[in-house]
């Protein structure tokens, strides 16, 4: 499966550094293949980095739905887990 990587309001520099290893399809909205390592790698890097901006992963997963979402930053959509389904939301600020 795919990984898919959302940023919302990131700090410069972040986009150009996750296109070395993925395609940007779309302003902010990355798509490719890394290995589990990569992506961990990656991720480090923009949870550590995303400051006020948002940062939303979608990774392969052994579950029911095939995949998993992390989330870094500024909380703009809230997640939740039932029964090992994901779903989610805008919040309402």
């Amino acid at each position: 499966m795919t990984t898919v990587i959302v940023l919302i309001a990131a700090p410069e520099g972040l986009r150009g550094h996750l296109t070395r290893w993925m395609v940007e399809v779309n302003a902010g909205v990355f798509v490719g293949n890394p290995s589990q390592r990569v992506r961990d790698r990656l991720w480090d890097l923009l949870a550590s980095r995303i400051g006020d901006g948002q940062a939303v992963l979608v990774e392969p997963a052994e579950n029911e739905q095939g995949w998993a979402v992390r989330t870094a930053g500024r909380d703009r959509w809230h997640l939740a887990d039932v029964d090992g389904l994901v779903f989610s939301g805008r919040l309402h600020q």
